[in-house]
This record gives C-alpha cells, sequence and structure tokens, in this order.
C-alpha cells in the first residue's frame, strides 16, 4: 500500500510538472490582479476567530507570489484593503495593519534570494506608523530586483483614486499648463497609481463572490475575469495554474473580431 502510494504521488508530481511546462509555453499573463476574498468563511467554516483565517491567508500569498514568479508573471496585485475595510470591527483592522510588517519581516530574505519587488498603490499617509515602516522597508529594500512586482493595494479605492486623477487635471487645465483637447486615455493611464505597471491581463476574485468591489475599475477594463468558490486561504498552486490555463483558452479581441490586438 505505501509503495502503491508513493508511486502514486511521484506521477502526480511528473503531472503537474508537465502541465507547469505545457503552460510556460504559451501566453502568460503579464500582470495578474487577485481580490483576496474568503478568510472569514474559511475561519468560520472550522469554529475558529477571523484573524485566524487572515492569518492563514498570508500563507498563501506567499505560495502564489513564489508559484506566479516561477511561471514568469511579471506582476501580481493583490487587494490587500480596501478604502472601505476601515468600517470592519477596530480588532480585526488592527489585526491587519499588523499582517504586512509579519510577512514582509518574515519572507524578506526570500523575497530577495528570488528577486522579487514589493510595491504598493494606495494611500499610504493613512496608514498605522508600524504598518508604513515595514512597507517601505520592504520597498527599499526589494527596490533593485528584477523578478516579480508583488503590488500590494492597502487602502486603495479606484474610486477615490480616479477622483484625486480628475482632479489633477482639471488643475493643470484651471493654470493652463493642459489643454482640455489633450486629455485622452494615455494621459489618464499616466496619472494612475499602476501607470509604471502593464494593464492587468487576468482578475482573480476567491470565494465566489462576482463583483470588483472598487477594484481597478479603470485598469481592469480589459482584463479576463474568473471567478472561483474556492476560498483564498484554500487557493494554492493547483488553483492558480487552472486560472492561467482558463485565461490562455480564451479569445482575447479587445473589441475587434479577432484577438490578440487591443483596438
Amino acid at each position: 500500500m505505501l509503495r502503491k502510494l508513493m508511486r502514486k504521488k511521484t506521477e502526480d508530481v511528473h503531472l503537474l510538472n508537465d502541465r507547469i511546462e505545457a503552460v510556460r509555453k504559451r501566453q502568460i499573463p503579464n500582470h495578474v490582479a487577485i481580490i483576496m476574498d474568503g478568510n472569514g468563511r474559511w475561519a468560520k467554516q472550522r469554529k475558529m476567530p477571523r484573524i485566524a483565517g487572515h492569518h492563514e491567508g498570508m500563507k498563501t500569498v506567499r505560495q502564489i507570489t513564489n508559484f506566479a514568479n516561477e511561471l514568469g508573471v511579471k506582476a501580481l496585485t493583490l487587494y490587500a484593503f480596501s478604502t472601505e475595510n476601515w468600517k470592519r470591527p477596530k480588532i480585526e483592522i488592527d489585526f491587519l495593519m499588523n499582517l504586512p510588517g509579519e510577512f514582509l519581516n518574515t519572507y524578506l530574505p526570500e523575497l530577495m534570494e528570488k528577486g522579487i519587488k514589493v510595491e504598493m498603490i494606495g494611500n499610504m499617509d493613512a496608514l498605522p506608523a508600524h504598518t508604513r515602516k515595514a512597507i517601505i522597508k520592504a520597498i527599499e529594500t526589494t527596490k533593485d530586483n528584477q523578478g516579480l512586482i508583488l503590488n500590494f493595494a492597502m487602502n486603495y479605492g479606484s474610486r477615490l483614486e480616479l477622483v484625486h486623477v480628475m482632479k489633477e487635471l482639471a488643475k493643470e487645465v484651471s493654470e493652463g499648463t493642459l489643454e482640455i483637447n489633450s486629455i485622452n486615455e494615455n494621459l489618464i493611464d499616466s496619472k494612475l497609481m499602476t501607470a509604471h505597471l502593464p494593464e492587468p491581463d487576468l482578475l482573480i476574485r476567491t470565494s465566489g463572490e462576482v463583483r470588483l468591489s472598487n477594484f481597478m475599475l479603470w485598469q481592469l477594463a480589459y482584463a479576463e475575469f474568473i471567478f472561483t468558490n474556492v476560498l483564498w486561504p484554500d487557493f494554492n498552486e493547483e488553483c492558480f495554474m487552472q486560472a492561467i490555463e482558463d485565461f490562455q483558452n480564451r479569445d482575447r479581441r479587445f473589441g475587434s473580431l479577432e484577438g490578440d490586438q487591443k483596438g
């Protein structure tokens, strides 16, 4: 029985490696955005406090980040904390604000070893000092890394981002430094927090919810959407690879009759 189980495990590893190689031979999304949802429900199912689900979800962040880097994804944006999340109970918010420090301090050597670069979008000024300190340290330490960009959306809201862009453009018009007819999609792109990143090719949302929740509304205009019932703490390499395979099997038309060219 033991030999049979070991043989099956070896076969499963070979099958997984074959799938990974097949995925790598096709188009890998440059930028994957993930709405990490279901931590609380994962904990509730196990009669544990919600914060236990958030802690388990942190382990999934590490797992998926490393796997995305191995596959050749260039940027991974994770919706970690929205501007609306401040409405949650204080004890949960305090725990969530401690997670970036715990994650980054624990895994920073590993991120450096794998060449992963940490970035953040959102309003950092409103975060607690200890949260800002941990994020700034990680950004500064990894700034020269050339691998995957691990981009945390912290205290981020897309509508607020767009309002900020509109105000900036209105100010430039009123000051006479910008002609109103010069405002176009490329100019708006250049004002966004993600201006230096490729637009997301793929959005994944876990836990069965089917909405964007004020996440990258402009940037996701041409992204492929995948919604899965899997709760974030249970979302593993197999789930991520399935999402990539689904993405690779889609016909991306960008509004035209034939895909592969945005038009």
